[in-house]
């Protein structure tokens, strides 16, 4: 499984790395991407070694992460990054989105007659059911509310994307017995 993860400047780092880092763990291939090689996050820590967007074929890919963060605002407004979102929910490819980055898929309709969280205070009638969840998972979308949710929000989608026996290998791996 290969997964397309979106970060720009701003973004939320627990938000981002948690996932990054256990997705790497379950074995799923990651790949991180920007429009530069290297991004500031929300609390000025940097990630270095970043794929550039504009050189990726989006359409190779099985799930779009979106982290959540101040950066959203740039994703709110990013015309390619709504092309990339219209073709995973179009194609009902997995698209996991936390903390405000959900607010984006429903600001583009397709939260629509759909259940999903986001951070509270940033709820809209996007014309679904708000669950009031840390992590709630509707068919190939997964949304988290918050950065406190980060790891469980990995591990739902390591269990949408390898199945429930590869999340209980990375619990393991984990939690050492």
């Amino acid at each position: 499984m290969k997964v397309l993860a979106i970060i720009f400047d701003g973004f939320e780092e627990e938000e981002a790395v948690a996932p990054f880092a256990l997705l790497r763990r379950a074995k799923v291939d990651l790949t991180i991407a920007s429009d530069k090689e290297t991004v500031i996050g929300n609390h000025n820590i940097a990630l270095t070694n970043i794929s550039l967007l504009k050189n990726l074929n989006y359409k190779d890919f099985d799930c779009l992460l979106l982290p959540g963060g101040p950066h959203y605002k740039r994703l709110l407004i990013d015309e390619y990054v709504h092309e990339i979102i219209r073709y995973f929910m179009d194609n009902n490819k997995v698209l996991a989105a936390i903390c405000a980055a959900p607010t984006i898929v429903g600001k583009l309709g397709y939260l629509k007659n759909r259940k999903y969280t986001c951070f509270t205070s940033m709820d809209q009638d996007f014309g679904g059911t708000y669950i009031d969840e840390k992590v709630v998972v509707d068919g190939n979308l997964i949304t988290a509310r918050s950065v406190a949710s980060a790891i469980l929000f990995a591990y739902a989608i390591v269990e949408k994307l390898l199945g429930k026996e590869a999340l209980n290998a990375l619990f393991e791996h984990i939690y050492e017995k």
